[in-house]
């Protein structure tokens, strides 16, 4: 099921907000607190934990990249999210909508938010400015859900102006489902995305970026520090943001200057706090001296017209169970899962390019709800036409459909396929020959496991889009789905087992 803290209301809501508070600590059962334990354990010793990673380090004047790995794999943001919260509300501040001074209502679903928070309740307010140095130092979920909804009047709404803001700065692959960064299967976005929003804030808010320099704060009695422990420590680091889920991994956010030189960094999935931030260390001592340390000739990030984007994510049918795990050195939101991690791209994948612009309005769904298939779903079988059940696993959110190659698979025709009791989902893409091509590629890459597997798509429309499921039939069980999708995952394809 979906996690209570995932989706908004709008203000007022406390009748709703008691019931999912209720419902949340229901939640968490001794198994679900035996797991917490266990993930506890897992990152102070490192414990076999992997999620998937990727990186990039960016030369601010000169727009050069100086490292690159998986740069363009989907990943989910985390509490790196709370950067494009506070971008918003750097905007309003500078329309004159907010200031410093301003109070912000905290409602009953802000208040009922996940940890990191600073347990604010229900009609307390908070300034402006304190809201500030709370996102920026304890990662405070529930001052991040208050801000969007002070701001857009719900947390969906505001979810929805940070979908198109990012768009707006070319942020073509990221996609915002919440304020905070809390798990959400469509909680989307990729390094090089997050390099743009790095840029983005400090050429639009310099006078507002020095918030992000905040070591610590005091609030109420309490001295609240911040979670970048890179700030003080590391020549030339002067923030960003740090960020934890289960899903995520331990990212990281981080600019730096020097000698006139400056940077921005990016790490997602990181396998422990530390050795994130030792990463991250390596990459700014070792990327800082290569920059460019004359007048920047690289343009400042500025919004453009909305641009199209090539992929749309699947469907997840998992959803998120949170369980609230106490944080030691980490802005943990929650060790909840929406599934398995991400990992989106082949493994090993480095890359200097550039990105790509897509395209599609920034309002259209990124998701389709789990649904039945319709009957008028179009299916095409491959050749084999056999159904016959092979080996698989997990939930999660889709693959980039362009994937380039010298030679790409034909796309799968045939005849009508009658889904079985599971099938398999890649994704779900805007056009029904990136379906098909996936599907091919996919059984190309697999081999003998997807031989006798029933390849077809899935229209559906939502909010005036038409996107195509790619799923694969020919599983009588759950667990012969699952073994099928954990195949596609070894070859670098998500996926997700459903029943049809």
């Amino acid at each position: 099921m979906r996690s209570v803290v995932g989706r908004s209301r709008t203000i007022p809501a406390l009748p709703a907000a008691i019931l999912a508070a209720a419902v949340l600590s229901t939640l968490a059962s001794p198994a679900d607190a035996r797991r917490g334990r266990h993930h506890h354990h897992a990152r102070a010793t490192g414990g076999g934990y992997n999620p998937p990673y990727a990186a990039m380090v960016v030369d601010v004047k000169s727009g050069k990249t100086l490292h690159a790995v998986n740069e363009d794999a989907l990943r989910h943001p985390a509490s790196i999210t709370k950067v494009m919260t506070l971008y918003l509300l750097f905007e309003q501040m500078e329309r004159g909508k907010f200031a410093l001074d301003s109070d912000l209502t905290i409602s009953a679903h802000a208040a009922a938010q996940a940890p990191s928070k600073l347990g604010l309740r229900p009609g307390q307010t908070i300034s402006v400015e304190d809201a500030i140095k709370a996102i920026v130092t304890k990662s405070a979920n529930d001052v991040a859900c208050a801000i969007g909804e002070n701001i857009a009047g719900s947390e969906e709404r505001f979810a929805q102006m940070m979908t198109a803001k990012a768009h707006a700065l070319g942020m073509s692959r990221t996609h915002y489902a919440n304020a905070s960064g809390l798990p959400d299967p469509d909680q989307l976005t990729t390094a090089r995305d997050l390099t743009v929003l790095a840029r983005a804030i400090q050429d639009r808010f310099p006078h507002y970026y020095r918030y992000f320099q905040t070591r610590s704060f005091a609030f109420r009695g309490r001295v609240i520090g911040n979670h970048n422990h890179l700030l003080g420590n590391v020549q030339g680091v002067d923030g960003i943001k740090t960020g934890y889920t289960r899903d995520s991994g331990f990212n990281l956010m981080t600019a730096a200057k020097s000698e006139g030189r400056q940077i921005v960094a990016i790490v997602l999935g990181g396998k422990s706090g530390a050795s994130r931030d030792r990463i991250m260390a390596d990459l700014v001592r070792g990327s800082l001296p290569k920059a460019y340390a004359g007048a920047r000739i690289s343009a400042p990030v500025t919004e453009v017209a909305e641009r199209a984007r090539p992929a749309v994510v699947a469907d997840a049918v998992s959803r998120t169970r949170t369980q609230v795990a106490s944080a030691d050195d980490e802005d943990v939101e929650t060790t909840g899962t929406t599934g398995e991690p991400l990992d989106l791209s082949p493994r090993g994948t480095t890359t200097t390019g550039t990105m790509t612009p897509g395209g599609r309005s920034p309002q259209e769904a990124w998701k389709v709800g789990p649904q039945g298939i319709p009957k008028s779903a179009q299916a095409y079988a491959g050749a084999s036409g056999a159904q016959a059940p092979f080996p698989g696993a997990s939930k999660s959110t889709a693959r980039v459909a362009s994937v380039e190659r010298d030679d790409p698979p034909k796309a799968v025709t045939g005849a009508r396929v009658v889904p079985t009791a599971w099938v398999i989902q890649l994704g779900a893409m805007d056009d029904e020959t990136k379906a098909r091509s996936m599907l091919s590629e996919a059984r190309a890459k697999v081999g003998g496991s997807l031989s006798k597997a029933a390849p077809y798509t899935v229209k559906v429309e939502h909010g005036g889009t038409t996107l195509f499921r790619a799923r694969f039939s020919g599983f009588a069980e759950q667990d012969s789905a699952q073994d099928a999708c954990t195949a596609l995952k070894r070859s670098g394809f998500s996926c997700f087992a459903t029943r049809s």
